[in-house]
């Protein structure tokens, strides 16, 4: 069984509800083991215990949170080389449509990468149009189906991949 944390800053409760959904896509696959811990209650022990990590993140003024970005600035000395080969995702929050949320994930995921994380995007399309490439993300707090489903489907795969390369278990991901 593998160890999953779902890691989040939210200010509005927008990434914060979308933690949740992430979380919900963890549990509806495999038998590993889900925490949730917004970054403010964080420590690094929590990041050196998962073998998977789902990072969230509000865009602010386009980018990530300046909490988010003053966790890992802090726990570096703590986690350096210590977290490497880890298997790591992101998702965003932003204030509209075009605020930077994709650009806020790929920061997140520059991060992990920085950090030896493998990390992954999602290639499947949850609605018409819609897809989470880079990672699911909202304009505002998780509303409509698709974005419920795109948040999910993020926990879920993260969950595939934790089970067939940390659990070595044969699992068809898709």
């Amino acid at each position: 069984m593998g160890n999953i944390l779902v890691l989040y800053d939210s200010a509005s409760g927008n990434t914060e509800k979308m933690a949740h959904y992430v979380k919900k896509g963890v549990e509806s696959f495999g038998e590993n083991e889900v925490r949730i811990i917004k970054v403010d209650d964080a420590k690094y022990l929590d990041v050196e215990w998962c073998d998977g990590l789902a990072l969230g993140s509000p865009t602010n003024i386009g980018i990530v949170s300046w909490k988010m970005k003053k966790f890992w600035d802090e726990m570096g000395g703590e986690l350096w080389g210590k977290i490497d080969g880890k298997i790591g995702c992101a998702f965003s929050s932003q204030g509209g449509w075009g605020g930077g949320a994709e650009i806020t994930c790929m920061s997140l995921l520059t991060i992990l990468m920085n950090y030896g994380f493998l990390v992954f995007g999602t290639t499947d399309y949850v609605a018409d149009k819609f897809t989470l490439h880079y990672g699911p993300i909202c304009a505002g707090a998780p509303r409509e189906q698709k974005e419920i489903d795109a948040c999910k489907l993020l926990g879920k795969r993260l969950s595939q991949w934790v089970s067939k390369y940390i659990d070595q278990k044969e699992v068809k991901v898709k």
